[in-house]
């Protein structure tokens, strides 16, 4: 008898989740295009339905080709299981749908995505939940902002735009002892440079849209769950604890355990929210992840050679990418993330705010477009696209201040990239 291997990422990457197709043999994973499956008698539709069984019944709820996508992204990322749904916006609401409830709050990093700051200011409150904004890296004044209400932790691994790097263990560590869990976006570092899970956190967000698909081509979102958190401690989840009306008083967390999470999310989140993902997204991104460590260490070595030419150009006042020796982030990048501080980052400009619109249309080689973790480089001015709804103050404390410029490093050739930059920026600044 021998041992269970141990598979690398790389393998990983590759199989995890998969098999040849057992009625045709394909080695791909087909796209099941299918809304519905046959039961095999009226027994088995019954234990179905009653969460007695796993199998497929609605591709609302389930599809074999989004299942392979859930347990690859789950392996990767060290989970006992993930729900995938239609983006990385719908990843943060199922994630919190469970946990929150009206008068509930999340205390949520103030370095986050221009849509996340405000679907957390402004959207949530239509729920009756809302959100405190807290700079994690003064630890004090984040365990303060966690009350009685409080439900959940949210921070971003490498924050866009700005790439600032989190200490994921010193925040999970004070979650932890507030007794509630912590959720951590890792769509701009991905479990490749990065695995909250292993640093403490509860749950990982991912926009599948971004690096993992790595084309441009689908939106997506995922919900990872590690397993590791105890619903029943207290009365602060009783979504997870409690019974559950719909399913004549199962409780979750005391029938499925360490996957108390997922089921909820399958069966009553994606259920009631109808937040799906496609068959044919999940297909894309299952083959956007076998490449992933590959796209990603490409990312992350021209990343460091732009922002060297960057830091030393006369026009630019400051950049922010972590992975430079200069970054005040550059101890924790070596202790968290020892394959790199990802490809995502900002640069000002001296010359301000007409100097960066004028910057962003000037380019060549970059994609001037709102999406970020393509295989091609792209590029955004945030203060007036992404993070234009944002006051200055909430602005700046993102990372997104007015003179302020948004990179996506793309695995072309760098000098390539460094040329068309040199370019854009003389044109900008003439």
């Amino acid at each position: 008898m021998t041992d269970t291997p141990t598979y690398g990422f790389d393998t990983l990457q590759i199989h995890a989740g998969a098999r040849p197709d057992p009625a045709t043999g394909a080695r791909q994973t087909p796209i099941y295009q299918s809304t519905s499956y046959v039961f095999r008698d009226a027994d088995h539709a019954a234990a179905l339905f009653n969460l007695q069984e796993v199998g497929y019944i609605y591709s609302r709820l389930t599809n074999p080709t989004v299942a392979v996508l859930q347990e690859r992204i789950a392996t990767l990322e060290g989970g006992v299981g993930a729900v995938c749904c239609s983006s990385g916006h719908a990843a943060q609401i199922m994630a919190l749908f469970p946990l929150m409830a009206p008068g509930c709050n999340v205390v949520a990093s103030t370095r986050l995505y221009g849509g996340t700051i405000t679907q957390f200011s402004q959207t949530i409150k239509r729920f009756g939940w809302s959100a405190t904004f807290v700079d994690f890296d003064d630890t004090e004044a984040l365990a303060a902002a966690i009350d009685d209400n409080t439900r959940a932790v949210f921070c971003e691994s490498i924050s866009n735009p700005g790439g600032y790097v989190t200490d994921l263990p010193a925040v999970a560590a004070i979650a932890d002892n507030a007794g509630v869990p912590l959720i951590v976006d890792n769509t701009s570092a991905t479990p490749y440079l990065c695995n909250p899970i292993a640093h403490g956190a509860t749950l990982v967000v991912h926009s599948t849209t971004k690096y993992l698909t790595g084309n441009g081509t689908v939106t997506g979102g995922c919900v990872v769950d590690s397993g590791k958190f105890d619903w029943s401690a207290n009365d602060k989840f009783p979504s997870l604890s409690q019974p559950e009306p719909a399913y004549h008083g199962l409780k979750f967390h005391e029938t499925f355990g360490p996957l108390a999470f997922t089921f909820h999310g399958i069966a009553i989140g994606l259920r009631d929210l109808g937040m799906t993902m496609n068959p044919q997204a999940a297909h894309y991104t299952l083959m956007g992840i076998e490449t992933l460590s590959l796209r990603m260490a490409r990312h992350v070595e021209n990343a460091g050679k732009v922002a060297a030419w960057l830091e030393n150009h006369p026009a630019v006042e400051s950049v922010t990418y972590a992975g430079l020796p200069s970054s005040p982030y550059a101890d924790r990048v070596a202790a968290l993330y020892p394959r790199g501080a990802g490809g995502l980052f900002t640069f000002a400009l001296k010359a301000g705010y007409e100097a960066c619109v004028k910057f962003v249309d000037s380019v060549e080689l970059f994609s001037h477009v709102a999406n970020l973790g393509d295989t091609r480089s792209l590029v955004i001015h945030s203060a007036s696209t992404t993070h234009r709804q944002l006051t200055p103050e909430q602005q700046a404390a993102a990372g997104a201040a007015p003179n302020m410029v948004r990179v996506s490093i793309g695995i072309e050739d760098a000098d390539d990239l460094i040329r068309d930059l040199d370019q854009a920026i003389a044109r900008a600044t003439a």
